[in-house]
């Protein structure tokens, strides 16, 4: 048990899905695994434990924004041993040929700044994702047919952007989507040499304007979640 994290030891699997919402979470975990259990309840930051297709499989509220993402991430890693973490979630997309309902699979993740950027200095540290997850979610996304970007996103420190030249540049860089966690997961990945991958769901777009209606955004997620789960355990072995 951690200060964030309720779960007792081995309740904890060494594969970790991350949704930002908590209930997010809760339609996952009882969506797509077998006999699941709660395992954390701290703070309404819901976390669940199951199997998908006998693989041991937690899936674990983060919070919005990567200060919070950060505080379950360490506890994950660190004290409970997690070694696969994939974000899953919602983003905004940036680029014309990217529509609501794509996934977007992360291969970079820029950013103006993270938890971890005291440490850098003057360094401009380049979030990654694992290659090898990377390479497995895009397999698992062709298999089932999903529109599916290879890219590079951008993890904003905050929702409500003020910011519209720095949105021109990314867009200019093609930068695929926005969104709000994914850099401070890379960067905590690579510095403790676990896996990390981010999956997200195109939710709307800053360029259109178009948004995905609230009764059509759990068929959209699913794709998402079953291509990280293939993902996670297309590569082991």
């Amino acid at each position: 048990m951690t200060i964030h994290i309720g779960a007792s030891p081995g309740e904890i699997a060494e594969t970790v899905l991350l949704p930002g919402d908590p209930y997010r979470a809760k339609w996952a975990a009882e969506t797509f695994l077998e006999n699941v259990k709660l395992v954390n309840e701290v703070r309404g930051m819901l976390g669940f434990t199951g199997t998908w297709r006998g693989n041991p499989v937690t899936i674990q509220g983060s919070g919005m924004g990567m200060p919070s993402l950060s505080i379950y991430v360490n506890e994950l890693i660190k004290d409970y041993g997690a070694q696969t973490l994939i974000r899953i979630g919602s983003c905004g997309g940036m680029q014309e040929r990217v529509d609501v309902r794509d996934v977007i699979i992360a291969m970079t993740a820029s950013t103006i700044s993270t938890p971890s950027r005291g440490i850098f200095r003057e360094l401009n540290y380049a979030p990654c994702a694992d290659w090898e997850l990377l390479r497995a979610a895009v397999s698992a996304a062709e298999a089932k047919g999903t529109k599916t970007h290879v890219g590079g996103i951008y993890s904003a420190d905050v929702f409500y952007d003020e910011r519209p030249d720095l949105n021109d540049q990314m867009v200019r860089h093609g930068i695929l989507g926005v969104e709000m966690e994914a850099a401070e997961l890379y960067t905590l990945a690579a510095r403790f040499g676990r896996r990390a991958l981010a999956v997200l769901t195109v939710s709307d777009h800053l360029l259109t304007g178009a948004s995905l209606p609230s009764d059509q955004r759990e068929r959209s997620f699913g794709d998402m979640v079953e291509i990280a789960l293939g993902a996670a355990f297309d590569t082991k072995g």
